[in-house]
């Protein structure tokens, strides 16, 4: 989908002269408007200034987007009181802000209310925070009988390869699909043999085509097209297997499943969204409540979802359609006796029903703020996002001085901003020279891989003196860059162990950050069981994502809790419970034995007794309060009540609250203590209890004093004093893109990927859609590419310390650790050591 139509605006007036006229007027709201405006940097005041229509914002890592944004939108919303006092006092209108996850919605929702609260004095009102999900189920969900949600019938899914109803579609493809089905079995050669015959059922039936289907279902349809345009599509290409027609028979079979079962999946929120904004009476109904859209982490959309967005953010006050730029509401060109409007449609090797509209107009204004770091992008290889629409909307908006670019950052001590900004171009001057010599030997399929290089040529810089954030560009701890080269992993852990000793012994460590980033889960798991006892005995608070989220907590400490409330003269049960206790930090940390050896004199002491100190009359007091509760409260009140105590997050609480919902469905018609301790007992012992992941959860990854485990991916969006990454070896950054050997019969590509890049190309408008050797050069170009912003993404999370190293051993895969042997390092890594020799650590 093409950017244009965000790019030709009405002029505005010059800031200046709104200024200057602002000043005249000093009234208190404009002051403090300027207030706001002072207190932030360059690059962030140029989104503050923002008066109406399209605005890019290209923001480099920690350059403070989210607070921009903020302090932009609280200022976008007290000048549209101001406009609606005065000129439509009985139009309401709201911004409405988006973003990528519900904890960044949150983050951004309290810093709007606090400066409308605190510096506007302003309502808490006037806009909405959705993600982009929230914002079109929200849409369809007020007009059912366009959207053709009715969310009391339908069920949400999230379909992946192993889904039932993706393995469903498969099986009915196979059985409808006899001789396409039997040209995969036979591959690119073939001898006969049975047991080879049954081996290769096997692989295409539970691997190949549930992955070629959950690929390409969520592709084709995030991006607006039909199993039938893919199959319009499958006619300008051709291979051996008729890949896009596979594809497409199996999203037909999906779309026929979902409907049949009332099934929706995320995908189906957006089209419902937009069938109800393409009807004209509910468009202006829906754009009526808008004045502007602000739209964070811009990278991660897909086609679809900015559609959406501008379709919302079009000035929507008139009568007229907004695909013709006409309105009787708002005073368009065609009032001032300019020429009507005129689309013209680009041809494309997608479908005629999903061609891609440009619209070339001057009107209605578009008012919509795009934020987001294409450098940063590092979803587009699992999903439809793709950071080329985001590059292309901030080079239009380039060539139409609508362009801001926060370029100074204040997270990072200056040798990490050296570091990040050293990578950025090394890998991009990697990938042109490539190019050069891909066009010297006229190899059109690498040429057209990798003419887009993997980075906006974008460097971070060092704020300017007097910077307002507090602290910006921090003191480095040490040399604040590390470059290590262990002998293997066993060595890795001996050197970091060290360093984090060191860390956590100095003053005030509990005040500071820290996180090891690893590539995958299962090193994250692996590093976490080494350093367990090395932080248990210096008393080094280790939080592994992985292993959290995996296990959640609550049902186990829930069940402790209730087993000495069910039992408090037990003294294991009375020990479990405040071990429980000492965890969440609710008492200190004491002889529990001692305590728990005679629970009645600890819990009612007579008069005779020793006096008890003051921690344990505190740890008494809540276990009393426990025990009150049990005889006072219903039942099912019992969990809430334990996680108040316990003082959990609101990921907690709303884990909890699952868990109690839970328990008593299954314990309906028989409400007694002991039956939910018989069925929580159950849910710990044997079953995974998926935790709730709410609003607020990521605070919980930058506690201070806590050494987390985290991958890249989550880390996005975080920072820390202090980051190790270890293990960055070639085989995992940038990675080999490989067919596994059991795929190997049907050639050196795989399917899903091919059909992906054959699908971008045509969402690109290519000249032609690539053939399979081109399509898979393709797919790799973008894993290569997407693998180094990854890198880049973790390198700019550390503010004080950037610790990184590459063992010259390591496992060639990481579900076997223990199989040892010579790797590589990232191609990066030598090229820092080069760079930053200062830093190498011996």
């Amino acid at each position: 989908m093409s950017d244009a139509n965000f790019t030709d605006t009405v002029p505005t007036e010059p800031l200046d002269t709104e200024l200057s006229a602002r000043e005249k007027l000093a009234s208190p709201r404009e002051k403090a408007i300027n207030n706001i405006r002072n207190s932030l940097r360059h690059g962030q005041q140029q989104m503050v200034d923002w008066q109406g229509g399209p605005l890019a914002v290209s923001a480099v890592p920690g350059a403070g987007k989210s607070t921009g944004m903020a302090a932009a939108a609280a200022i976008a919303i007290a000048r549209q009181y101001q406009r609606s006092n005065s000129s439509r006092p009985n139009v309401r209108r709201q911004l409405v802000v988006v973003t990528f996850t519900r904890s960044a919605a949150a983050n951004i929702k309290a810093k709007i209310r606090k400066y409308l609260r605190d510096d506007l004095s302003l309502p808490q009102t006037g806009f909405v925070v959705h993600t982009l999900h929230g914002l079109a189920l929200n849409i369809a969900s007020r007009h059912p009988n366009l959207s053709g949600l009715e969310l009391d019938r339908l069920t949400l899914i999230t379909p992946n390869q192993g889904h039932r109803l993706i393995r469903t579609s498969v099986e009915q493809w196979i059985t409808n699909n006899q001789s396409q089905y039997y040209s995969l079995v036979e591959g690119m050669q073939f001898d006969g043999e049975e047991t080879e015959r049954l081996r290769r059922q096997s692989v295409i039936r539970t691997e190949v085509l549930p992955d070629l289907a959950s690929t390409v279902i969520h592709e084709a349809k995030s991006s607006g097209l039909s199993p039938e345009d893919l199959q319009i599509l499958s006619r300008q290409t051709q291979d051996d297997y008729g890949i896009l027609s596979i594809a497409s028979g199996l999203y037909e079979q999906y779309e026929t499943l979902m409907r049949d079962r009332e099934f929706i999946d995320y995908d189906d929120m957006i089209l419902a969204a937009l069938r109800v904004l393409d009807n004209p009476s509910a468009r202006r109904i829906e754009q009526n409540q808008v004045f502007a859209v602000f739209e964070d982490e811009a990278q991660d959309s897909s086609p679809l979802q900015t559609q959406l967005l501008q379709i919302l953010a079009s000035e929507g006050l008139g009568t007229g359609d907004w695909r013709s730029g006409t309105g009787s509401g708002e005073q368009g060109d065609e009032e001032q006796g300019a020429p009507s409007t005129e689309q013209r449609i680009t041809q494309s090797p997608i479908p005629n029903g999903t061609r891609s509209v440009r619209s070339e107009r001057q009107s209605p204004l578009v008012n919509l703020v795009r934020v987001g770091d294409p450098n940063q992008a590092i979803n587009s290889t699992f999903t439809p996002a793709d950071p080329i629409y985001f590059r292309e909307f901030c080079q239009e908006c380039q060539a139409k001085n609508r362009l801001a670019t926060m370029d100074r950052a204040g997270r990072s001590t200056s040798i990490v901003i050296e570091a990040a900004n050293f990578a950025l171009q090394w890998v991009n001057s990697l990938y042109s020279s490539q190019n050069k010599k891909a066009k010297q030997q006229r190899l059109q399929a690498e040429s057209l891989a990798t003419a887009k290089l993997p980075f906006r040529d974008q460097n971070i810089h060092l704020v300017e003196p007097g910077d307002p954030q507090p602290n910006a560009n921090p003191p480095a701890i040490g040399q604040g860059l590390e470059l290590h080269t262990p002998r293997d992993i066993h060595h890795t852990v001996e050197l970091i162990s060290q360093r984090i000793i060191e860390l956590f012994s100095e003053d005030e460590s509990d005040k500071i950050t820290g996180a090891i980033l690893v590539r995958e889960n299962r090193q994250g798991r692996w590093l976490g069981e080494a350093l367990k006892p090395i932080c248990k005995e210096h008393g080094i608070n280790l939080y592994d994502v992985s292993e959290q989220e995996r296990h959640s907590h609550v049902p186990e400490e829930i069940l402790a809790i209730l087993n000495f409330c069910d039992r408090p003269h037990s003294p294991d049960y009375l020990k479990a419970a405040l071990g429980v206790m000492v965890k969440r930090r609710i008492i200190e940390t004491q002889d529990l034995n001692a305590l728990a050896s005679l629970p009645e004199d600890f819990l009612y002491p007579g008069p005779l007794a020793p006096p008890q100190t003051e921690p344990v009359q505190k740890a008494a007091q809540i276990c009393r309060s426990l025990l009150r509760a049990r005889l006072e409260l219903p039942v099912y009140h019992l969990i809430s009540f334990i996680g108040l105590t316990l003082n959990y997050e609101q990921a907690e609480l709303a884990t909890a609250d699952k868990l109690a919902e839970r328990i008593a469905i299954q314990i309906a018609g028989n409400l007694s203590l002991g039956e939910m301790l018989r069925v929580l007992s159950e849910i710990v012992s044997s079953e995974r209890f998926e935790p709730v992941d709410t609003e607020d959860s990521e605070a919980r990854y930058t506690r201070p004093g806590q050494l987390t485990i985290i991958t890249m991916h989550k880390a996005k969006g975080l920072d820390w004093d202090y980051v190790f990454m270890p293990f960055l070896h070639e085989n995992l950054i940038p990675g080999r893109f490989w067919v596994p050997p059991q795929r190997q019969f049907l050639g050196s590509f795989t399917l899903s990927e091919v059909a992906r890049a054959q699908i971008r190309a045509a969402l690109h408008d290519e000249p032609h859609l690539p053939n399979v050797t081109e399509a898979w050069e393709q797919a790799k170009y973008l894993k290569i590419a997407e693998e180094y912003r990854l890198l880049y993404v973790a390198m700019t999370r550390a503010k004080r310390l950037l610790w990184m190293s590459a063992a010259k051993e390591a496992p060639f895969t990481w579900s076997k650790p223990d199989n040892l042997q010579k790797q590589a390092a990232c191609p990066v890594f030598p090229a820092l050591t080069r760079e930053f020799g200062e830093c190498v650590v011996e």
